[in-house]
C-alpha cells in the first residue's frame, strides 16, 4: 500500500503526520512526501518517508500513483497554502481514485461544519486512527 502525504510551505505539518504514520502503521505501508516545495519534502523525508518529490508535477504525476492520499483540506483548495497549491495540483487530487484522508484545518476561510476545533496532534491521532481502519478492511 502506498500512502502520499501532502504538504507544502514549512512542511510542519506533513512531518509531524509522517512520524505519527512511521510510528503506528506496519513497516510494509510505503510513505511518498510529495510536497509544493523542497524544504516541505526535505522535512517528510527526515520523518521517515521513504521517498520525496517536490513541485507542480511531482504532486499531479504522483496522485494517481498511490492509495492514500494524506494532508489537510487544503489539498482542495487552489492558492491555499499561500498560493503554493495551484489548480493543476488540486484538480490531480481531486480527480484520483485514491482515498483522501484530510485533515480539517480551519485557513484559507474555510470552516467545515460539523468539523471538532481539536489541537493538531488529536486530528493527526484521529488521521492515524481512519488510515488503520482502512488499511485494516483492505487485507
Amino acid at each position: 500500500m502506498r500512502i502520499a502525504v501532502i504538504d507544502g510551505q514549512g512542511g510542519g505539518i506533513g512531518k509531524r503526520i509522517v512520524e505519527s504514520l512511521r510510528a503506528n502503521l506496519p513497516e510494509d505501508i510505503e510513505i511518498i512526501a510529495l510536497a509544493t516545495n523542497a524544504l516541505a519534502a526535505s522535512q517528510m523525508l527526515k520523518a521517515g518517508a521513504n521517498e520525496g518529490a517536490s513541485g507542480e508535477n511531482a504532486v499531479v504525476y504522483n496522485a494517481s500513483k498511490v492509495d492514500i492520499i494524506v494532508g489537510t483540506v487544503a489539498l482542495l483548495v487552489p492558492n491555499s497554502m499561500l498560493g503554493e497549491m495551484t489548480a493543476k495540483m488540486v484538480e490531480a487530487i481531486g480527480c484520483s481514485n485514491a482515498i483522501k484522508v484530510l485533515i480539517p484545518l480551519n485557513r484559507s476561510n474555510i470552516y467545515i461544519v460539523g468539523a471538532v476545533d481539536e489541537p493538531l496532534p488529536h486530528q493527526i491521532d484521529a488521521l492515524v486512527d481512519k488510515l488503520k481502519e482502512l488499511i485494516s478492511k483492505r487485507g
